[in-house]
Formats: C-alpha cells, structure tokens, sequence
C-alpha cells in the first residue's frame, strides 16, 4: 500500500507505472487534481484548444507508437467533446484511454443542476468505447487503470472511457498501484494451423489481404507471403505492413476493381488483420467465398463481414509464425510469383493513378519531401481517399493515419500533432480538405505553442467536395456545400504559423522542405486544380 494520496494522484502514479509519460488534453474545475499531480510523477501535458483535438491527438500518438494514448478532460460537455475521437479510435481499433471527472458519488440520480451536469455521462461513453466505466473509490483507481491497459494491450486494441467521481479525485485513500500486465500469447489450435497450412499449400494462385491487424506482424507477414509467392494488397489501416517496394507488394486500396479482380482470380485468400468492412471495400464484398484462410485476434471479427474456410483465431505474428513452420520449406506452387504480383500491380497503381488523378502532384510532393520513414495524417478528404490512399508510398506501418471507418472530419491536425510527439525527429504532415481542417483548426496554436515544423496542407476545392458530387449524382439539387474559403495563409499567420500558396509541384515540394525545417507550423494552402 502507498501513503494516503488524493484520487488524482493515485491516478496520475498508476499511470505512470503503466509507461504513461504524455497525456493530451484540457484543464477544467473538476479535473484540477489530476493535473495537480502531474508533474510530481513524470508526466508531461499538451494542452490542445478542444477536446476533440486532445482526443485525436492521443490516437495519433497511438498509432505512431503502438503504445495507448491518453487524453485527461473535464466532465460533460468536454467529455461529450472527446466522443467523435474515441468513436475515431474504436472504429480504427487505436488503444486510446480518456480520462475524465463525474458527478460526485453521492450526487442525487434526477440532477439538480450541477455544472456540467451530465444525466449520465458514462452511458453515453459507452456507446463508443469498449467501455466505460465509473470508479467509486480511490482503491479502485489503479485497478480500473490496470483493467483499461488491459483491454487496450491485449486482443484487438480499443479504447476505453474511465469516470473518475470528482469528489473521488479529491478524497485521500490508500491504494496499491497494479503492475502491467504482460499480454497473453494467443495462438490458435495446432489442428486450426494445419488446416490451414495444407489449403494454403495447395493453392496455386493465392493472394493476401493485410489490415492494420498485421502492423506488427511484418517480417512474419513477409516471409508467408514469399513461402507462397501471393501477392499483398493491404487496408488503409495495414498499410505499410508490407514494404511497397516488396516486388509482392500491391500497395493498400482494397476498394478498386483490380483487387476484386485478383481475389476472383485467386483459388485461396489469406486474409491477416482485417474487417474486410463496407468502409474499405466500398462497392461491396469481394468475391471471396470457399477460399478464405482468416487470421484475427478478435473472434467475432473473424466471422463478420467474410465467413472462412479456415479460421485461426490469435494474435497475427504468432500465428504466422506458426503457419509459416507447416508450410515447409519448399517455394511457392505456382509460376512466376513476381510476375503475377507486378502484373496486377500495374493494374492496380493504373486505376489508383486514374482515381486519383486531380491530387496526384500533391501526393507525389509529399512522398519526395517525407521519404521513406515520414508520417502523413490525413483527413476524411478527397486528397486523402482518392489521393494518398492508395498512391502515396509506405515502406513501414504505422506511417499513414487515416480516419477509416468513422470518417470523422477534423481529425488530420492534431493526429499529426500527436504523431509528432510520439516520434520526435520524424518528418510528420498533415493532408486536410478546405471543409475539414475548419472543425480542429484552433489546434494550430497548439502546433506553434510547441514549435512543431509541421506542414499542414490544405486542399482547397471550395467546400465539401465529395458530398457536392454525390448530390450531383443523384440528380438532387446541389446546396449547402459551398463553402467561401478563408485566407488559409492569414489564418495560419494570425495564429503564431506560418503560411504560403502552392500552385504546383515544385512550390509544393519547396514549401514542404521550408516547413520541415521551421520552428513553427506551415499552412500550405493548394488549390485543387479545376476549382474555382
């Protein structure tokens, strides 16, 4: 047991001994003794200007990291704030823990008019989390913390809401801070592995489909995919999980018509880390049935959306590891792997190209500035979907953020805030539409506040594009989706950034390289060519 110590720092220690060392987030009167506590064991605090931003910060510090991200608000509406970024981070499967205060444990069920006053704050928490969960002692503090790591560190990451009463955080109590716990080794049943060793053995033309399920499976993702000479077509999430310049790479975008070709064409689907989710595929299911082979930590993933043939249910690098040992030593069955594999990337980068055609100067001008080991956090945008998706390089995981399945707008800038911090030293820019970027531009300041050389491009075709076209499409009548830009450039200035047009390649890539070398912030306002 320690000494007696107010419910925040019990909480802010137990945190601590989880690695914690940065929390993002917003000082409120009913967080006060969180923050009181920081400092005293180690913790730093970035403070954004909403707590959507503190939210999608800690995601991106999840993502680049792969350890949890933290994000410390005040009650009700802050915490009601923070919501679109915890749905974000279930949604992407991102470890993120949200920390925030309640209505004291004694306060009366029907209210009486508390500031910020919630009916009942961790119901509606719960509905975006894995869960939420109200403490309601200090004892019980470390040991919710314990179980929230634990949820977030083991199986498929989620994230998790955790309700501290404030008279909670300021009451002393004695409590024992739990160590980590390690994650559990999780493999599927030899009999499993077998069964999948001699269908995958006995395909001739098989593929492999990668999510962000394989992120840290990559060297075992690698050796599977030459043991079988199948090609690897990847999720926005697993992206990177298998270097581009792999000659069986085919890069991520499992929405185009090539892929579905390919998995037509292929008589076995190694599926490793993936939803297959109406928000990947986009025009439907691919044409999969009595040939797939799934590999998940979740086993209610690994029956949704595709039902297998072979389900081995663990974690992805175990497993493959396991699977690689059946298949042997011999190489792959059928002919010219790597021919295959770059035939039907040539049809797939040429629909890529064709799709993305409008953003692809900006999206060539990134990859030259970042290189090989940069990070890009791109918004719910056109540049980003059509763009960088499935054009933009990636040689390693956990280098491209995107907002998959929830689509939330705003999300760009402070992910790659977060992501900056959690790599420091790492080119980190942000891909935002002119729509998007207005929900979380006040996080700007936060960017200068840290003298971050972050650049923040912004996309600009005149409001929100993607939805103006869809109601085109639609024969309805076009509305509501133009949107007056600012004077991207003046806006940035007047907040402490810097900011600059770019009308093509060459300026784009000079202003990027300026921005990477700055001591603050650069908007790089583009014109999306044919806008007006």
């Amino acid at each position: 047991m320690t000494d007696a110590l107010s419910g925040g720092h019990v909480l802010v220690r137990a945190l601590a001994a989880h690695g914690v060392d940065t929390v993002f987030g917003i000082p409120g009167t009913h967080n006060l003794e969180i923050y009181a506590a920081l400092a005293a064991h180690g913790v730093r605090h970035v403070g954004t200007r909403h707590e959507q931003g503190a939210g999608y910060a800690a995601d991106g510090y999840a993502r680049v990291t792969g350890r949890p991200g933290v994000a410390v608000v005040t009650s009700g509406p802050a915490t009601l704030n923070a919501a679109a970024a915890v749905g974000q981070a279930y949604s992407d499967s991102v470890p993120v823990l949200l920390v925030s205060p309640g209505v004291p444990l004694r306060h009366p069920g029907r209210g009486n008019g508390l500031l910020h006053e919630t009916r009942d704050q961790s119901r509606a928490m719960d509905a975006v989390a894995a869960y939420s969960h109200r403490v309601t002692s200090v004892a019980e503090i470390p040991v919710a913390v314990a179980q929230a790591f634990a949820t977030m560190t083991s199986g498929r990451p989620r994230p998790v809401h955790l309700e501290i009463p404030y008279d909670v955080l300021e009451e002393r109590g004695r409590a024992a801070v739990a160590a980590p716990l390690a994650r559990p080794d999780l493999r599927p049943a030899p009999s499993e592995l077998d069964a999948a060793a001699a269908r995958l053995r006995a395909a001739r033309r098989p593929m492999v489909i990668a999510g962000g399920g394989a992120r840290d499976a990559g060297d075992e993702l690698r050796a599977v995919a030459e043991r079988l000479g199948a090609p690897v077509v990847t999720s926005a999430n697993g992206k990177g999980a298998l270097p581009d310049d792999h000659p069986l790479a085919l890069g991520a975008g499992l929405h185009l018509e090539a892929v579905r070709e390919l998995a037509d064409e292929s008589d076995a689907v190694l599926v490793v880390g993936c939803e297959l989710a109406p928000s990947d595929l986009w025009y439907g299911p691919l044409p999969v049935d009595g040939k797939v082979v799934r590999i998940d930590v979740d086993p209610v993933q690994i029956i949704t959306n595709a039902l297998p043939d072979v389900a081995l249910t663990g974690d992805a690098a175990l497993t493959l590891r396991e699977l690689l040992a059946r298949l042997g030593d011999a190489g792959p069955t059928g002919r010219s792997p790597d021919e295959r594999a770059a035939r039907w990337r040539g049809r797939k980068d040429a629909q890529a190209a064709r799709e993305g055609e409008p953003w692809l100067w900006v999206v060539e001008a990134l990859a030259e500035t970042l290189g090989q080991d940069g990070v890009l956090a791109g918004d719910s945008t056109m540049a980003c979907y059509y763009g960088a998706l499935a054009n933009l390089p990636a040689y390693a995981p956990r280098r491209f953020l995107y907002p998959t399945g929830y689509g939330t707008l705003g999300y760009g800038l402070p992910a790659a805030i977060g992501a900056a911090l959690g790599r420091p030293g790492v080119p980190v820019a942000a891909l935002l539409g002119d729509g998007g970027v207005m929900f979380t531009v006040a996080e700007l300041a936060t960017a200068v506040q840290l003298g971050l050389p972050l650049p923040v491009v912004v996309v600009d075709n005149g409001g929100y594009g993607e939805i103006r076209a869809e109601m085109a499409a639609r024969h309805d009548p076009v509305h509501a989706v133009e949107l007056p830009s600012p004077d991207f450039p003046l806006l940035a200035r007047s907040l402490g950034a810097d900011g600059v047009r770019a009308d093509d390649r060459e300026t784009l890539r000079a202003a990027l390289a300026g921005a990477l070398t700055s001591e603050r912030p650069t908007v790089i306002h583009v014109r999306e060519k044919g806008s007006t």
